[in-house]
């Protein structure tokens, strides 16, 4: 559970945090915008603005770009050979400082492919503005750590990559960069998201494995799938990842004859010539799956504990009660030229 106040008091956060851009000569709505292209995207178009703000084309949303352009706080990025239409990278270190975030990779240079993802994840977010949005790895650690159900987990079994070994480690949480949602009238009830961005759900895998303690503990949730136009026909294939990876335990004897496999072919793959074994081969064919390929990844970067939860049915039982959820949204917008090239950044 989570105190509802918890909720409120993030809103009110990131409310002073938007304020802070006015200082910038923004007006409250041009902030409050701002603010959420910094957060989820640092990249946005003109009709995303309009639409927040409730206006049209015309004179303040000429004003309002030109006052980003021509002060060199945003970028205008004209893709396509047509140049039909145009986005802006909002890339100035100084208002990603003014919200405490100088260091915000959105700000960064990134291919057309990687802008285009992040638009349409600024419309999943501008779509549902009820909602308060974590957009920041700090924000949703702070968020998290209220949740009463997920106060036993440390940081380890938050969503992470690993870097370095032994006291060097370090661990870059929730590294997918994805907006989660809550709202004040339901605290305990989660908007997690995924943008498919290739044909083959690899990286979805290894989302579902990083989150699995989250979904596990982190009260009702809703998983956003969202399909840009490449994508429409895959839903039957990543619903399949879905079924397989969060609703589908393994047996026990099975994880830990897996386990073993993981640490021996670990161990040969510094082997330059490994005896043979039967039982090591046996348990190659056994694990020739592309589940079992991933959690080996997982395993590589977490040790024994990304086997950990393949056993528990605390998701199952989730999905029974009606506390899970999965919905895929096809996104239909046009994005200028840029829908073709997601997934190719």
């Amino acid at each position: 559970m989570i105190d509802l106040s918890v909720v409120e008091r993030l809103r009110g956060m990131q409310g002073v945090r938007a304020g802070r851009l006015e200082q910038e000569g923004f007006t409250p709505k041009q902030a409050a915008f701002l603010f959420l292209v910094l957060e989820h995207s640092g990249v946005f178009v003109e009709r995303q603005y309009c639409a927040y703000a409730g206006i049209t084309h015309g004179q303040k949303t000429h004003d309002f770009l030109r006052r980003l352009t021509g002060s060199g706080l945003a970028r205008e990025v004209r893709p396509g050979a047509l140049h039909r239409g145009r986005l802006y990278h909002v890339r100035h270190k100084r208002l990603y400082a003014t919200i405490g975030e100088a260091d915000n990779r959105n700000r960064r240079p990134a291919p057309i492919g990687a802008l285009a993802s992040r638009l349409m994840l600024l419309d999943l977010v501008l779509d549902d503005p009820s909602r308060v949005w974590l957009g920041t790895s700090r924000e949703k650690r702070l968020y998290f750590a209220e949740v009463d159900t997920l106060r036993r987990l440390d940081d380890v079994d938050l969503p992470h990559l690993r870097y370095g070994a032994g006291r060097d480690t370090v661990l870059r949480l929730f590294p997918d960069k994805l907006p989660i949602g809550t709202m004040t009238e339901d605290p305990d009830t989660h908007v997690f998201t995924y943008l498919v961005t290739r044909r083959d759900p690899v990286d979805f895998r290894a989302f579902l494995q990083r989150h699995h303690w989250l979904l596990c503990f982190g009260g009702p949730w809703t998983l956003r799938i969202a399909l840009p136009r490449p994508f429409h026909g895959l839903e039957g294939r990543y619903r399949a990842v879905v079924r397989e990876e969060l609703f589908s335990p393994m047996e026990l004897s099975a994880v830990q004859e897996l386990e073993w496999y993981c640490q021996e072919r670990l161990r040969r793959e510094s082997d330059p010539s490994p005896a043979r074994d039967r039982r090591f081969d046996e348990a190659e064919r056994r694990f020739r799956t592309a589940r079992c390929a991933s959690l080996y990844r997982q395993y590589k970067q977490r040790g024994v504990a990304a086997l950990n939860g393949v056993v528990t049915r605390v998701l199952l039982d989730k999905l029974q009660r009606k506390e899970a959820r999965v919905v895929f949204v096809p996104l239909t917008r046009q994005y200028l030229h840029l829908a073709p090239l997601v997934g190719v950044a």
